[in-house]
């Protein structure tokens, strides 16, 4: 048995506040529980999550490099709107960088690799069951993450991350429907199948198709009198 002051083991560390403040605001965006046009009242904000205003405006501008926080000059800041041309702008893009993602992992992932996103996709499956959406978003977006970067190139990571952040929120919203959200379990089951079949061609369709359909959910949803 190892001597205790021999052990190399890493400490333990705190996550600062900001994040954590970034984690928990970003949740109420992206899951609508505050709704567009909000404005962020910091006093109540610092005593919901128990932090000074430092950490939690540290939160709001990361927030606002992201997308989903507007800063208005001398006047705080307000949650963005999702803006319909923009999102079909930015998932358009992101289609094609999926696209190229799903063709260089069946190239480059390893085997370990699909693991990876296999047990991820089995989590998403048991939050589908149970009706979990905010679990099942958690999971659709580690595996969407996962694909991209087990492409194996990185500036295709970074770029799709970068995008990616700016439509969290319009993602979330293309599955509020129980058609869409079971529409959109059966397609990651078609993808993750291809993926382990490593068929490049069908991939690549499929996670272009997934993303022209999630599109078209998110049009819908912002087009509704609901979202006027």
């Amino acid at each position: 048995m190892a001597d205790i002051a021999t052990l190399q083991v890493p400490q333990i560390t705190r996550r600062p506040l900001h994040e954590e403040a970034v984690d928990r605001l970003r949740e109420l965006i992206v899951q609508g529980r505050i709704a567009p046009g909000t404005r962020l009242n910091e006093r109540l904000l610092c005593v919901q999550f128990g932090v000074s205003r430092t950490p939690l405006r540290e939160a709001i501008k990361l927030l606002a490099a992201e997308g989903l926080v507007q800063l208005l000059p001398n006047r705080g800041a307000i949650v963005a709107k999702v803006e319909a041309a923009r999102v079909a702008e930015t998932l358009a893009v992101m289609g094609v960088l999926e696209a190229l993602a799903g063709e260089l992992a069946c190239r480059n992932a390893t085997d370990a690799h699909l693991g990876e996103i296999r047990a991820l996709h089995y989590e998403m499956l048991a939050m589908h069951a149970r009706g979990d959406l905010a679990g099942y978003f958690k999971f659709n977006q580690a595996i969407h993450l996962k694909l991209v970067k087990y492409s194996g190139n990185a500036v295709l990571y970074q770029l799709y991350r970068q995008l990616n952040a700016s439509v969290r929120q319009a993602r979330y919203m293309a599955n509020l429907t129980k058609k869409r959200w079971d529409e959109a379990m059966r397609e990651h089951d078609e993808i993750l199948a291809a993926l382990d079949a490593r068929d490049s061609a069908r991939l690549k369709a499929l996670l272009s198709d997934h993303l022209t359909h999630k599109l078209a959910s998110v049009i819908g949803v912002l087009s509704s009198p609901a979202a006027a």
